[in-house]
């Protein structure tokens, strides 16, 4: 579903409502010796360093219509990384763009963090692989915050970021912020009709996950929480074939990663 005005509002000025999309990705996983817990880690760094997030990132840019003024990125020891964008809304003249600014073109190799920068608008993501050696289940976390001004909106390419990264759990929080005025003066909060941040993700995508809201309408505040239903337990072992284990040990796993999903998932600690 795309972002947009039912009826047209003629402003005064500029768009000055900010829509902020955050939202945390989280990926578990069955490593069981100290070996398989590093080389699960050192994998991810892989998979996800700076410059796979800075095409991921380059990408929403593109698919909300926005420009790239400025990326700024990172890895991160022993693991992690971010990466920035400044962005803009509509493409400025080069006469007009800091001298300070890349617009993508001179980003460092082998970052793990990426900043972008847009015109009063940015995106932004941060990643947190983590494991705890008493503990056989490994961890890796995605935060990504996409903020814009104007008419172009993040929900956008919230369909495109979670299908990006091997979600089991993931947290959403939408926000309208500011207001801007009509050619009669009045105020608006908000400049387009919205239920719920599930009404933006693919149908495909919601039938595989467990979905629960908590919104504040009056605050134009969304929140969504989702968690993955099924566990096909050969996705969650690292270097490993399910059937090297004992129907047993494929129970006992499976009940571990559950719960670690539950609790991430509610965010306490339960078991």
């Amino acid at each position: 579903m795309m972002l947009g005005l039912e009826k047209k509002i003629t402003l005064y000025g500029f768009n000055n409502l900010t829509k902020t999309l955050s939202f945390n990705i989280y990926d578990v996983c069955y490593a069981k010796s100290e070996r398989e817990k590093k080389d699960y880690i050192a994998y991810i760094d892989e998979q996800y360093n700076s410059e796979r997030l800075t095409k991921i990132l380059c990408d929403v840019t593109e698919m909300i219509g926005a420009h790239v003024l400025n990326i700024s990125k990172q890895d991160y020891e022993p693991q992690g990384a971010s990466v920035t964008i400044l962005i803009t809304e509509e493409g400025l003249p080069l006469n007009l763009i800091d001298e300070s600014c890349n617009k993508g073109a001179c980003v460092a190799e082998q970052r793990d963090t990426v900043v972008a920068h847009l015109d009063k608008s940015h995106v932004t993501v941060h990643t947190y692989p983590e494991y705890y050696p008493d503990n056989s289940i490994s961890t890796f976390r995605v935060d990504i915050d996409v903020s814009t001004c104007g008419m172009i909106s993040p929900l956008n390419a919230l369909d495109y970021l979670i299908g990006s990264f091997d979600s089991d759990i993931i947290t959403i929080d939408y926000r309208v912020r500011g207001f801007t005025r009509d050619v009669c003066g009045k105020k608006h909060y908000i400049d387009h009709d919205i239920k719920s941040i599930q009404d933006y993700i693919d149908n495909k995508t919601l039938r595989e996950y467990d979905a629960i809201d908590v919104n504040v309408y009056q605050s134009n505040i969304f929140h969504t929480k989702m968690l993955i239903k099924e566990i096909e337990l050969q996705n969650y072992l690292f270097n490993q074939d399910v059937y090297e284990l004992t129907p047993k040990q494929r129970l006992d796993i499976t009940n571990n990663i559950r719960k670690e999903m539950i609790e991430i998932f509610s965010g306490m600690n339960i078991y």
